[in-house]
């Protein structure tokens, strides 16, 4: 038994600049791909590994993101009066997560291919992982301009460098969270924690993803979709 986490948290309390007009009256989460937005292709990817708790962080046009969710069994998160970054909101919404390892995922990025939460349950060791980040090689990560995050050396332990992309989508223990002090902050701060100590791993993806994080990344997203389809 490899103790799989049963909680989520998905990432959806940005300002979305990078979108422009397009999240004037909404928030990016709430922005459609292929007739859905983009927060429902990301939970629809957390079915897959049945959580018993599901946690969506808001900030920017918060309501919004509460009335899209009112009829769904999922907790939303409110950061106010400041939005936390990654790591400060991630602490925010343990009270609701649990003290156990939890699923994160970013909601602008579609995917084509096997289901990334899926994998990374399959994939989960606790007892060598504190972390274990899904990747995607340059190549594959559709819409990105950067040059990456990490390399995963042979024995998929994480190290910083223009390599692999990270999706947004990851295992985390969170306990390290509680020792920052800070209240907005992100997680690459834990992530150092675990690379000192050798436990941060990472998983390469197979398939494509969709970084959605401008109006092209839309058109981009949809063919990409389309493809799947044919």
């Amino acid at each position: 038994m490899r103790h799989t986490p049963d909680a989520v948290m998905l990432f959806a309390a940005g300002f979305g600049t990078r979108m422009g007009a397009l999240t004037k009256a909404r928030p990016k989460p709430l922005l459609s791909v292929a007739g859905k937005p983009l927060l429902d292709h990301a939970l629809d990817l957390t079915d897959a590994v049945k959580p018993t708790k599901t946690v969506v962080n808001a900030h920017y046009k918060h309501s919004q993101i509460e009335q899209h969710l009112a009829e769904r069994d999922v907790f939303v998160s409110i950061e106010t009066p400041k939005i936390l970054d990654t790591g400060g909101g991630l602490r925010h919404a343990l009270p609701h997560l649990g003290d156990g390892p939890v699923y994160t995922g970013n909601t602008d990025a579609v995917w084509h291919g096997p289901n990334p939460f899926d994998m990374l349950r399959t994939a989960w060791q606790p007892e060598i992982m504190d972390a274990l980040l899904l990747c995607v090689p340059r190549a594959q990560a559709i819409g990105y301009t950067r040059n990456g995050d990490f390399f995963i050396d042979d024995d998929g332990r994480l190290n910083r460098g223009p390599g692999m992309v990270y999706t947004g989508v990851q295992i985390l223990k969170t306990h390290g969270l509680r020792t920052i002090d800070k209240s907005v902050f992100s997680l690459n701060l834990l992530w150092d924690k675990m690379d000192a100590e050798g436990r941060l791993y990472g998983l390469t993806y197979p398939g494509t993803w969709c970084d959605v994080g401008t109006p092209e990344g839309i058109g981009l997203a949809e063919a990409m979709l389309d493809e799947q389809n044919v």
